[in-house]
């Protein structure tokens, strides 16, 4: 049948990750689950951070913005799934949509700057110790912080003003459970160019950027350790990257897995299994990362816990 371009959307429909009803109870509890535990880890890591004064460090205060950051990631997602599923509804409107898409890129590049600063503290900390203070003072460290929001924002407000242009055509299905920006851009009937052209520009620069901060620090971070003449030192150094390397490798990895998964096959099942790896697990797993292989966090968790038991 032939689609006719139509200018005024009203809504989309999320197809979700199967179409056999029999499977929802399962995904509903499951994914109600995992969104549960992702919003209490990362929450108890942010109050683990606040009350702990050993842990009142620019590294720890990254990592405090990183757990609410990725909160607020989950929560552009997973309940509106949450709510579809229960209420048998796989509609959402043409401006939850776009909120979504505008979220989902204000969060994502949030955690892909942060992921960079984190990897610069590190890099200051072990390359120039006597002079970390100074550099990552807080001011310093309030406007990383800043600077990050103010270039995710742009970029989001970027996509999210070009969707706008866009005439949509009568399918209007998301083989998605939510309004992904490379899914939505598919059911367009004008022309995408622009639109394409600015992805590949925005991911480059917003994406590219970060990345290769990261590996440059952790050149400069690796060569540094390797001339320390103590091995007790090297051990130290390098424990104290493992929890973040873990990171960046869980969150770019499922980034990577996702675009190869586009790029190499034509299902659509293993598309969104691919992308429920990077908008689900990296915000589920982080907490479990850095409370169990960093042993202050570990000390602080206990320190947090006994009070909590005194209290009640």
């Amino acid at each position: 049948m032939e689609q006719k371009n139509q200018t005024a959307v009203s809504e989309f429909h999320l197809l979700g990750l199967t179409d056999n009803h029999k499977l929802l109870p399962l995904i509903f509890t499951m994914f109600l689950s995992m969104y549960l535990i992702t919003v209490l880890g990362n929450l108890l890591i942010f109050i683990t951070i606040g009350s702990g004064s050993q842990l009142h460090t620019p590294m720890y205060f990254f990592l405090s913005i990183l757990s609410i950051n990725d909160i607020c990631y989950s929560t552009v997602t997973i309940p509106k799934m949450l709510v579809n599923i229960q209420a048998e509804d796989d509609s959402i409107s043409y401006i939850e949509c776009l909120s979504q898409i505008c979220f989902l890129s204000i969060f994502g590049g949030m955690e892909n700057f942060l992921l960079a600063v984190m990897a610069y503290d590190r890099y200051v900390a072990i390359c120039k110790p006597l002079r970390y203070t100074v550099i990552m003072n807080p001011i310093c460290c309030g406007l990383m912080i800043l600077l990050s929001l103010f270039l995710s924002i742009m970029d989001a407000l970027l996509h999210s003003l070009m969707v706008l242009r866009l005439s949509f055509c009568t399918d209007l299905e998301i083989p998605h459970f939510f309004c992904e920006l490379a899914q939505v851009i598919k059911l367009v009937c004008s022309d995408t160019f622009l639109n394409n052209l600015l992805i590949f520009a925005a991911t480059f620069v917003f994406a590219g950027g970060p990345i290769c901060g990261i590996a440059f620090s952790y050149i400069y971070i690796v060569s540094s350790v390797l001339r320390m003449p103590s091995s007790g030192g090297k051990h130290k150094a390098f424990s104290t990257c493992a929890s973040h390397l873990s990171v960046v490798s869980l969150f770019y990895g499922t980034g990577l897995g996702v675009y190869i998964s586009s790029a190499v096959t034509d299902s659509l099942g293993n598309t969104v299994m691919a992308s429920v790896m990077y908008s689900v697990v990296p915000p589920l797993l982080n907490p479990f990362i850095y409370s169990i292989r960093n042993r202050e966090m570990k000390k602080a968790l206990s320190k947090l816990a006994g009070r909590f038991l005194y209290l009640v």
